[in-house]
């Protein structure tokens, strides 16, 4: 790798998205969000008509996407395509079952491999995702596991979603939320698992500032950063 990356992998819900932001804006380093690249894809599949399971055609496009990670001034998240923020699209039930489906091909895998890694640059880089520590860098120095309960997922989501106006029943975002799970853990093709020297964080009773609390002193003990 040419720079240092902490990857932080976890099931949905967990607030990877958030964790990830924040640190990387403390540490003044690079931001990937590996999540909203296969919701990307899907979505671009989308908006170019093509059939749901074109694999191919979803390859092609994983491969050409122009895509920016970048934080608004109050902290929340922009991401651009192709020069336009689709933040907001790309974040509902619908983009993440997508994101699930494309996730599962190889070949859409395959041609998002290299992009993922170009994004490892200096200083540093906060990747977040559910492969970035086994699957994509494997030698990071610093690898974190988010986990948080189903139902604190679940109660989670629904607030975030109400707040940006999209209406969805509790008990239906639970139940997706463990089929997403249960996708993500079974496919054949990287499965969402910790990786064996991953460090467990779990951020059920904790606020993202806790949790970047807690990477920010493993992150201190291995040298990767100063202790303040």
């Amino acid at each position: 790798m040419s720079a240092p990356v902490v990857t932080i992998d976890g099931p949905s819900g967990a607030g990877k998205g958030t964790v990830a932001r924040l640190l990387a804006n403390r540490l003044g380093w690079h931001l990937l969000d590996s999540g909203a690249l296969y919701r990307l894809v899907a979505l671009a599949g989308e908006r170019s008509g093509l059939d749901p399971e074109d694999v191919a055609g979803h390859a092609r496009l994983a491969g050409a996407l122009d895509v920016r990670f970048t934080t608004r001034p109050d902290g929340s998240e922009r991401i651009e395509l192709a020069g336009q923020d689709v933040a907001l699209a790309i974040r509902t039930e619908t983009a993440g079952a997508g994101a699930s489906r494309v996730a599962r091909w190889p070949e859409v895998r395959q041609a998002l491999l290299a992009r993922q890694r170009g994004f490892a640059e200096s200083p540093g880089l906060v990747a977040d995702g559910r492969d970035m520590g086994t699957a994509i860098f494997p030698d990071a120095p610093l690898k974190i596991f988010l986990t948080a309960s189903a139902e604190e997922r679940a109660i989670r989501r629904h607030k975030q979603l109400k707040e940006k106006g999209v209406a969805v029943n509790l008990a239906d975002l639970s139940r997706e939320i463990e089929a997403r799970d249960r996708q993500d853990s079974t496919r054949s093709v990287s499965p969402l698992k910790p990786a064996s020297d991953a460090l467990h964080v779990d951020s059920s009773a904790r606020s993202p500032l806790e949790v970047v609390a807690v990477i920010w002193q493993h992150g201190a003990a291995r040298g990767l950063w100063p202790t303040a």
